[in-house]
């Protein structure tokens, strides 16, 4: 039976949330100084020990949830772990997002002693194999990698203390359910579960009463949320079109870290390859490349030196990159609830974001079911040179009048800076390459800026 936590505020701070010293100085030092809505309500109920159901959206500090309680939990240990043995087993969908978590363990904990790896596929085990060797506090994994190391005898799992299953939805998305199944008949019985994740579909409903033991169920927003932060937006345009209007887009200095997602890993090389063609510094990322490679490019994408990082929904979740500016969906999702955990990678932290949707006449459907998941319209945004008022008229769109933000007169694609401050001039070719090391990104930003609109004006 499933316990609802209703969420509070909480205006003292981490100070009241009883974590040791060590734990509170690090957050301190990262410039936290109030818990999220999800830290304030799990946080407690995971110190006390008990299994924990955790839904909030992307971009809220669910990491920070569990592993402040982790870390100490395993504070309270006087021994270290034995060879091969593990006590904190943490299960995540991607090495993107294992990798961010195991980051997230070592900043939280630096002045704790305990002993922390991550394994994920793509890579050469060995290191992963000798880490374990010594056995780990700490084990954040992607099941594939995990289960084949088990079953070579690398690990033990009949030791583990608690255990966290993040991003629980997409799991179930992945196909990695069986996995997932296994890895639970592995670990003791007596043991402290969480899950996590930004949405509840039926069958994480039905693993909660498998895996779980008198959850606390905490839920900081509804299911499938959007950021509110986020300033959402439609365009509707043909297909051979979408190219030229992400080039327009692109003209914009003030558009100046930018996620772009495709459906498919040819199409993320086809936008990135055209991308480059025009001397718009751009990486890909997807499921194709090596480990080593997805890491350049995210690392190129993080500091600056790459513009644009063109993705699957192997970013979606778990990417966590600042001062991403724009989240641009090249093409919807089939799954609406992907749409939340893209547009989720901008407006983090508490900064504003935006997030431009492309919908040729193929996608009207998917554009439905995405507004009928996050419960609102998105505004239509027509002000540009590549509008198609026959995809528009035909796409059952609820918003009405509210994303009519422009007269298309005569002449459309003139040049004018529309009402959003990008230029959709067709064929005009801008450098938005200049740049400058004082704004975030290396990017000049210009006063007539792609900005965020309030909330309030839609």
């Amino acid at each position: 039976m499933l316990t609802q936590s209703v969420p509070t505020s909480n205006p003292g701070g981490f100070d009241t949330l009883n974590l040791i010293s060590p734990i509170r100085r690090a957050v301190s030092e990262e410039k936290y100084t109030q818990p999220t809505p999800i830290q304030t309500e799990a946080i407690p109920h995971l110190l006390e020990g008990r299994d924990l159901l955790g839904c909030a959206q992307t971009g809220t500090g669910k990491t920070a949830a569990f592993a402040l309680p982790i870390l100490q939990r395993l504070a309270e240990y006087k021994d270290k772990p034995r060879p091969k043995e593990v006590r904190s087993l943490i299960l995540t969908p991607t090495r993107e997002l294992a990798l961010q978590i195991e980051e997230s363990f070592r900043v939280y904990g630096r002045y704790l002693k305990f002993n922390q790896t991550v394994v994920f596929g793509g890579v050469n085990p060995k290191a992963q194999i000798r880490a374990l060797s010594r056995g780990v506090d700490i084990l954040v994994a992607t099941p594939g990698r995990l289960l084949d190391l088990f079953n070579q005898g690398c690990l033990r799992m009949d030791k583990v203390d608690v255990f966290v299953l993040d991003e629980a939805d997409q799991m179930l998305d992945m196909g990695f359910l069986p996995d997932v199944k296994k890895i639970f008949n592995a670990i003791p019985e007596t043991r402290q579960t969480v899950l996590f994740s930004a949405t509840l579909p039926a069958e994480i409903v039905r693993l909660t009463h498998k895996f779980l033991n008198d959850p606390i169920k905490v839920s900081v927003a509804p299911p499938a949320s959007t950021v509110d932060k986020v300033d959402q937006r439609i365009m509707f345009v043909d297909r051979e079109n979408k190219s030229a209007l992400l080039e327009s887009i692109l003209e914009d200095e003030s558009v100046y870290r930018v996620l772009v997602f495709t459906r498919t890993k040819h199409g993320a090389n086809r936008v990135a390859k055209n991308l480059s063609k025009k001397r718009i510094r751009t990486e890909a990322i997807h499921g194709n490349k090596s480990q080593s490679a997805r890491m350049q490019a995210l690392n190129k994408f993080r500091s600056g030196h790459v513009r644009v990082l063109v993705a699957t929904d192997v970013a979606s979740r778990g990417l966590d990159v600042d001062g991403i500016t724009h989240v641009i969906n090249y093409e919807l999702p089939k799954e609406a609830e992907s749409y939340v955990h893209r547009i989720g990678r901008t407006a983090r932290a508490g900064a504003t974001g935006i997030a431009l949707s492309f919908c040729d006449a193929e996608e009207r459907g998917y554009l439905r079911g995405i507004e009928r998941t996050i419960n609102q319209s998105v505004t239509v945004d027509k002000d540009h040179a590549y509008h198609s008022d026959a995809i528009a008229s035909k796409s059952s769109h609820r918003s009405g009048g509210n994303g009519n933000r422009g007269r298309r007169g005569a002449g459309a694609g003139a040049g004018r800076r529309n009402s959003n401050g990008f230029s959709a001039k067709s064929g005009s070719r801008r450098s938005s390459q200049r740049t400058n090391p004082s704004a975030p990104g290396g990017y000049a930003k210009k006063t007539r800026s792609f900005h965020a609109k309030p909330r309030s004006s839609r």
